[in-house]
């Protein structure tokens, strides 16, 4: 049952840490794309502001993002006994450098995918509101569209990210111990299409949707009931 939940615990602070500098963000960049002179369309400044709050969030988190990945991917024999140790043993053996393996597939992964997950968001949240949906759930059930539509066009690159973040001198001793040595994005990328075809590019999409869309889901209803308490609480100072 326990291994239901391998890599829990960097997954929950990289979810706190994650969600609170994007959201940051992303309120900053809108915010500074509709005061321009020059007015740009409301989609085009949502996939802006959510490309580049994604881009920064990634990056600062990244490190959390491999502990999590490389936690899932142990069997039962622990190649790291706990998040201390694995961070212990990443710097002594691959440096710095072994906190960011695969960054360069995240980072082209992340900002096509929040780009087209807020741009989706914000252009069908205004018409689903106007169902009147109980609890405000419109938020929610937006989320989970916008999520399954960002998430099935750039799965493949969140795939090569994974592949890449198992690289290193530890690759060998995960739960599959056959994972191919890979180099590059694209050099990944073409390798499991040659080896797998297409579908291999897709591989575990299902299961990642299903993960995906109720957690957006989630996450966008939270943030939006928020922000209106908030806006809520500042109407109220005034």
């Amino acid at each position: 049952m326990k291994a239901l939940w391998k890599g829990n615990i960097p997954a929950g602070r990289l979810y706190l840490c994650y969600g609170g500098i994007q959201f940051a963000c992303y309120r900053t960049f809108a915010q500074a794309l509709h005061t321009l002179p020059y007015p740009i369309p409301h989609s085009a400044e949502s996939f802006i502001a959510g490309a580049v709050a994604g881009g920064i969030a990634t990056a600062t988190t990244y490190p959390l993002d491999l502990l999590r990945t490389r936690f899932a991917a142990q069997g039962n024999d622990k190649i790291y006994p706990s998040l201390l140790s694995s961070v212990r043993e990443i710097s002594q053996k691959e440096g710095a450098r072994g906190f960011f393996q695969g960054i360069s597939a995240a980072i082209v992964q992340i900002v096509p995918y929040m780009g087209l997950f807020f741009a989706t968001y914000e252009t069908l949240r205004i018409p689903m509101g106007r169902l009147n949906l109980p609890l405000g759930s419109g938020d929610a059930v937006t989320g989970v569209f916008a999520s399954i539509t960002a998430k099935a066009g750039v799965f493949p690159l969140d795939l090569v990210r994974r592949r890449l973040q198992v690289q290193g001198p530890t690759r060998l001793k995960y739960i599959h111990t056959n994972i191919p040595e890979y180099k590059g994005v694209w050099r990944t990328m073409r390798t499991i299409y040659q080896a797998q075809g297409i579908t291999g590019l897709y591989r575990g999409l299902s299961v990642s949707l299903i993960k995906a869309a109720p957690a957006s889901g989630i996450t966008m209803w939270t943030y939006e009931r928020t922000l209106k308490l908030l806006k809520d609480m500042d109407a109220d100072k005034g």
